[in-house]
């Protein structure tokens, strides 16, 4: 099995999960009791909080976006991380080989469980959820205008990754409340643990199973809460031929940021976009693309995903399933449902899901398939 990008992100995500509960688990097989394991745990770092966030953007990002790449912006990232081990071998250098004697551990604690680093990564892990939160929604903008079949890549996993890694960190300022109310012991903790290993099963398990990565290359702008599509854009494994630097940058605007089109172009546009679909049916090729109908009208993506929005009110995939759903009614009203099944119908007319088709039909008509055609039939 060939292993993704987002494979590994998620195996790192993974072990720092590993290590971060294992101070737990080995203290109480009394490592902090005995010599020399108790040294282990308290210059080791194993917790390390300023790493989890990062990852987790990492992992997001290239699940959804074939042009990431780390690169040095992304070393910035784990500056924080570093940082905490250098702090960590400084600590081992003074107290055993210049000091010779307990300094920077002279309470006797775990540094891992100080509460600046506890509550630092906390805010960490925070900011980059936050981070990843706003990637995905910009992903889910930008999709529907620029392919028909964006329900078959809209990644729900992503969704409920996030929503589980929420879930952790919930978990973790509900422990923290706890914590200043009722003084909590080390054994006392284990509710805490238990349900990080729980959620931190869920992703292991259902992290694999969803690997597949998006085709779709874009340009993210997090503060402006925009994102560009990349054309002529290659896989990684063509990356010598065409860099993410060489492709071609287009500004897909949603429909609130458009500026007024002229109603004589605007009307214009919409006879050539109507002509194209009802005259070619293009809306049959179930992977049709933004990109492809500009090209056959000789224009740029970013004007036509414009006309679609403004003319029609509706993003390109509605616009190209709107098509497909009056073609499935035609060949319904035809009897065609007597001769084959609803989803063969679906599927000539350019649906590739049955779940996309029933979650369209739904939308445009209001009914489902079937209820649809128990209607005419009265």
């Amino acid at each position: 099995m060939n292993e993704t990008r987002s494979d590994k992100w998620l195996s790192i995500f993974l072990i720092l999960c590993i290590l971060y509960i294992t101070p737990w688990m080995i203290g109480f097989g009394g490592w902090y009791d005995e010599q020399p394991y108790r040294d282990i745990l308290f210059y080791v770092p194993f917790q390390h909080l300023y790493f989890i966030g990062p990852v987790i953007f990492f992992y997001v990002q290239s699940l959804l976006n074939p042009s990431f790449r780390f690169g040095k912006k992304e070393w910035l990232h784990l500056l924080p991380g570093l940082l905490y081990l250098l702090f960590s071998v400084v600590m081992v250098v003074t107290d055993k080989l210049v000091l010779k004697k307990y300094f920077f551990l002279a309470k006797g604690a775990d540094p891992d469980f100080d509460t600046w680093y506890q509550l630092t990564g906390f805010a960490s892990m925070v900011l980059y959820f936050i981070f990843s939160i706003r990637y995905y929604g910009l992903y889910k903008k930008l999709i529907v205008q620029v392919i028909s079949y964006a329900d078959v890549v809209m990644f729900r996993w992503i969704k409920n990754f996030l929503l589980s890694f929420l879930l952790i960190l919930i978990v973790r300022l509900g422990f923290t409340i706890s914590e200043l109310i009722i003084q909590q012991t080390y054994s006392s903790t284990w509710w805490y643990f238990l349900a990080f290993a729980i959620i931190f099963y869920y992703i292991a398990i259902t992290g694999y199973a969803n690997s597949i990565e998006t085709k779709i290359a874009f340009r993210p702008n997090l503060p402006g809460y925009r994102s560009a599509l990349l054309l002529n854009y290659l896989p990684p494994t063509l990356q010598h031929q065409v860099t993410t630097e060489d492709a071609e940058v287009i500004e897909i605007e949603s429909v609130a940021n458009h500026q007024t089109i002229p109603s004589e172009t605007l009307s214009e546009w919409k006879t050539k976009l109507l002509n194209l679909m009802q005259a070619k049916k293009m809306y049959e090729d179930p992977e049709l693309s933004l990109a492809q109908v500009a090209k056959q009208l000789q224009s740029n993506p970013s004007l036509i995903s414009k006309m679609i929005n403004q003319g029609f009110g509706l993003n390109f995939n509605d616009f190209v399933n709107q098509f497909r759903i009056e073609a499935v009614k035609t060949l319904l009203e035809n009897g065609e449902h007597k001769k084959q099944t609803l989803l063969g119908i679906a599927f000539d007319c350019g649906f590739n899901s049955k779940a996309t088709f029933n979650r369209a039909f739904k939308k445009f008509t209001g009914h489902s398939p079937k209820e649809w055609l128990d209607k005419k039939a009265l």
